[in-house]
C-alpha cells in the first residue's frame, strides 16, 4: 500500500521556518549543503524529525525526500520518534563501563521504567546508552542534551532526573546551562545561543588528560593520585 504525503506545516509555522531555513540556506555556497542544520530546525519544531518536516527540507533545498531520509536516518542525533524534554544519555563505553556506567544505565531504566531510547509518560526524559564523548577522564559520564554530568553514581543520576522531571534546576558540571532538547535543535541549527552566561560558560580537560598533555609536550607531570569521583588528591603544585 502505498504511503500517503506527508501534510504540510500550519501556515503561520511555514513561513516562520522558510524564514529561518532561507537565513541557513545563505550561508552556503550550495543550498544541500544546508542539510544537517535544516533537519536540526525542524527538530527544533516538534522535537523529533517528522514527515512534515523532511518534507519541508526536501522543498527548500530541492532534495528528493528519499535523499533527506537518507541523512535523517544515518545520524543518531535525529530523533525519528516523538523524544523527551531533556535526552540522558548514558555513556556505556569501556571506561564508562568500568567506572559504573553500566550500573547506571541499568538502575536507571528500573527507575524510570522504560527502556533504551524509550521516554517517561509524562514526556519529560528519553533515556539511551550513548558511546564515547571525550570525557574518559571524568568517568562515568551522563549527558543531558549533550551537556555534561560528570563523576556520577547510580544515586548521584537517580536524582539528576528526578530533578528534571520535577522542574527542579540542574545545572552541568561544566558547559553551558542546560536547556530543552527543542531549545538545543535550534543552537545547534546556526541561531544565537541566548542563554543567560552560555558565551561565558567554559569546560575543560580532567587532571588525567592535563598529564597526558603535559608528557606530549615534554614536561615533568606532578605526581597526582587521581581519584574517580573527583575526591581531593595529594601530591598536585607540590
Amino acid at each position: 500500500m502505498p504511503q500517503l504525503p506527508a501534510p504540510d506545516y500550519p501556515a503561520e509555522v511555514r513561513a516562520r521556518l522558510e524564514e529561518d531555513a532561507r537565513a541557513i540556506i545563505a550561508r552556503y555556497p550550495g543550498s544541500r549543503s544546508a542539510l544537517l542544520p535544516m533537519l536540526h530546525l525542524v527538530q527544533s519544531e516538534e522535537g523529533h524529525v517528522t514527515r512534515t518536516g523532511m518534507r519541508f527540507c526536501a522543498d527548500m533545498l530541492d532534495l528528493t525526500t528519499a535523499e533527506v531520509t537518507a541523512v535523517a536516518t544515518f545520524y543518531s542525533m535525529y530523533r525519528r520518534k516523538p523524544s523527551g524534554d531533556y535526552q540522558v544519555g548514558v555513556c556505556t563505553n569501556t571506561l564508562c563501563a568500568v567506572m559504573g556506567g553500566d550500573a547506571i544505565f541499568e538502575e536507571l531504566k528500573e527507575h524510570l521504567g522504560v527502556g533504551n531510547n524509550e521516554t517517561t509518560p509524562d514526556g519529560k526524559v528519553t533515556l539511551e546508552h550513548i558511546e564515547c564523548n571525550a570525557a574518559c577522564d571524568y568517568a562515568p559520564v551522563v549527558m543531558v542534551n549533550w551537556e555534561f554530568f560528570d563523576n556520577q553514581t547510580p544515586e548521584s543520576a537517580k536524582e539528576l532526573v528526578d530533578d528534571l522531571r520535577s522542574g527542579r534546576p540542574v545545572s552541568p558540571t561544566r558547559g553551558a546551562p542546560l536547556c530543552t532538547f527543542k531549545e538545543t535543535a535550534r543552537i545547534l541549527a546556526g541561531f544565537p545561543d541566548e542563554r543567560e552566561g552560555a558565551v561565558e560558560a567554559t569546560g575543560g580537560a580532567g587532571p588525567a588528560s592535563l598529564v597526558g598533555l603535559r608528557l606530549a609536550k615534554g614536561e615533568s607531570p606532578h605526581h597526582k593520585i587521581v581519584h574517580p569521583r573527583g575526591e581531593s588528591a595529594s601530591g598536585e603544585g607540590e
